[in-house]
């Protein structure tokens, strides 16, 4: 798994989240989303800096794609029996799941490590200590820079740097910091798949974990139970303390993963914390993605709950989500793609999540990759479109089809759609699939992976949408939205 990968993920699910209120009539617990090239992350104490020109900003993309590409791999690899049912959402007897209460949290982009693009504010501890995490759908984990003592993991020589200007959770400083045993079941089986260590010299001694990723980055600690304050949208100053959330707390962090305070796991798993949050929110998220070429001032949120805007939407559809099959991410029963209403040849083991394909739906990821048996059906079906236009060659080897865009006007291009088994459409807006490279050039946003393997829908192709994750009902909503019913007042 790369941290470039883990940080840019996500972070286009590449932003910073910041606690705010949002016009709902719900009680809102709301994450402000901020993708990694808004203006917002370079004054955070982040180490990553604006890119200088409209193509540095796609190559950081790419690049940060390719190291998510590589996370997701091994974590598919990770385990020969990934793909079967591992954990599923039980409601009881109460069948609530329209719960009054809702969190919003605003996200902002991050995605140098391959965690995600986007960035969220997290209070954690007792008095709650602030950061600024990668909110990342492809990590069910959420850990943050940490100090602990006594610690197994750290040593003299690369303890953390109390002194430095990044911030840093004193475990010591919170009465409700509890560690997680080494030789309980949740350290030995169900935080196996979260990289926790065999290691355990003592009864007493702490579950260790450490992440490595692709880039050779890598994030060691240990895990326990902390209390986590979220605040609740319409009351700018009423907050909610959700107890015993699993985190992390990294000690020693190595590579590009120093760059942040740390990640919000918002994968699908028992302790993730998109789960622990959506069980006390009606079982449900939902974000809502701007063009992330867009002013700053208007925010992406995160939101765990039902949002009432919901029910003004226009043209929202629903379609299964799949989970527990390829934990932790989301996957999605595609059918097919078509490009001006014609059915491409696309084989359909393509889109099979129980054989050696199937597609996912990621927010860390930002442009869509297709695995080669649908890449070049979708490339050979807009070519014709676009013929008039001369080919050009840019500085980024993944993007294989880019154009002079002089005299581009996107009524020229067909709509594309995926299609979904169960009959709904998603057709995206031209400028999510055909993408600003640089000044005066536009490309094809798609990017080919290898067969067989996983497909991914990324976020640019999401923006301009509302997407709600149905986590019991097990429904992916979705609508066109200019998502400024949740512009940030921050």
């Amino acid at each position: 798994m790369s941290f470039l990968w883990f940080l840019q993920s996500f972070l286009l699910f590449s932003s910073f989240l910041a606690f705010a209120s949002a016009n709902t009539n719900d009680d809102a617990a709301q994450f402000e989303l901020f993708h990694r090239h808004a203006p917002q992350v370079y004054k955070n104490g982040t180490t990553l800096g604006p890119p200088k020109s409209q193509l540095e900003r796609v190559k950081q993309l790419v690049q940060s794609d390719n190291a998510r590409h590589q996370m997701i791999s091994q974590r598919l690899m990770k385990s020969s029996s990934h793909r079967r049912k591992a954990y599923e959402f039980q409601d009881g007897n109460n069948n609530n799941y329209n719960v009054p209460q809702l969190v919003d949290i605003p996200m902002r982009s991050a995605a140098d490590t391959g965690a995600g693009q986007y960035f969220v504010s997290f209070r954690v501890g007792s008095p709650p200590q602030k950061f600024v995490l990668v909110a990342d759908t492809g990590s069910d984990v959420t850990w943050m820079n940490c100090y602990y003592k006594p610690s197994p993991v750290c040593h003299h020589d690369n303890c953390p740097n109390l002194g430095a200007t990044r911030r840093i959770f004193h475990a010591s400083r919170s009465p409700t910091f509890k560690t997680i045993p080494c030789v309980s079941d949740l350290c030995k089986f169900d935080l196996s798949g979260s990289f926790s260590m065999d290691y355990c010299p003592t009864a007493l001694s702490p579950c260790e974990f450490e992440y490595s990723y692709a880039d050779g980055s890598k994030a060691l600690g240990i895990f326990a139970n902390e209390t986590v304050t979220v605040g609740l949208g319409l009351h700018k100053h009423r907050k909610k303390k959700l107890h015993n959330v699993l985190i992390g707390c990294s000690q020693i962090n190595e590579g590009t993963v120093h760059a942040f305070d740390g990640v919000m796991g918002l994968g699908y798993s028992k302790h993730s914390f998109a789960v622990r949050v959506a069980e006390e929110f009606g079982y449900m998220f939902s974000y809502c993605l701007v063009d992330h070429l867009s002013p700053s001032n208007f925010a992406n949120y995160l939101s765990f709950g039902r949002k009432s805007e919901v029910s003004k939407l226009h043209n929202m559809q629903y379609t299964k989500l799949i989970l527990g099959v390829i934990n932790p991410f989301y996957a999605v029963n595609v059918a097919g793609i078509s490009v001006g209403g014609t059915m491409l040849k696309i084989p359909s083991e393509v889109w099979d999540i129980e054989g050696n394909g199937g597609v996912i739906i990621d927010s860390g990821t930002s442009l869509t990759a297709l695995t080669e048996l649908a890449y070049k059906p979708v490339i050979d079906a807009l070519d014709p479109h676009l013929k008039n236009f001369q080919k050009l060659d840019i500085d980024i080897e993944e993007l294989n089809y880019c154009f002079n865009a002089t005299e581009f006007k996107e009524s020229l291009v067909p709509k594309l759609a995926f299609h979904f088994a169960d009959g709904a459409q998603f057709a995206p807006p031209v400028k999510s699939y055909v993408i600003d490279a640089d000044d005066g050039v536009k490309c094809l946003g798609f990017t080919s992976i290898k067969w067989p393997g996983i497909s991914i829908i990324g976020n640019i192709m999401q923006q301009n949408h509302f997407w709600e994750f149905n986590l019991v009902g097990k429904k992916l909503g979705f609508a066109p939205s200019s998502c400024t019913m949740l512009e940030s007042k921050v």
